[in-house]
């Protein structure tokens, strides 16, 4: 499974890539997987404010329904409203097209604490 190496990752499968002070944010393709074909993906409107550790919205599939938390903090900026029409875009290209949310951060420094790339494929594997 392709896991991007320009990322960070939560244990609860949500992937955050770092531009100056914009996170763009998303679940892993891992995750995708496992929740099959989603149906329906709740996100915040663009201007909402959101905290370290926020459930940001859900995302729904024909097997369950999934909670997103946040691990930045900030102003939601920016949200793919291509996933209202095209929630599958998620389980097509998780990392790409399927991102879900930009937030500008306050400060970029809780990412650090989450895995790298590497650590995350390493944490799918022994859960797998």
């Amino acid at each position: 499974m392709k896991v991007p190496p320009d990322r960070r990752y939560a244990e609860t499968h949500e992937w955050f890539l770092l531009d100056d002070t914009i996170v763009t944010m998303g679940i892993s393709q891992y995750a995708a997987d496992e929740l099959s074909d989603i149906t329906f993906v709740e996100l915040p409107e663009v201007g909402a404010r959101v905290t370290v550790g926020d459930v940001i919205g859900e995302v729904e599939s024909v097997k369950a329904t999934s909670e997103i938390f946040t691990a930045v903090g900030g102003s939601v900026v920016a949200v793919n409203t291509a996933l209202v029409e095209h929630p599958e875009l998620v389980n097509d290209d998780a990392f790409e097209e399927g991102w879900m949310i930009k937030i500008k951060a306050d400060t970029p420094d809780p990412l650090h604490a989450l895995m790298s790339g590497k650590e995350y494929a390493t944490f799918i594997r022994n859960i797998a």
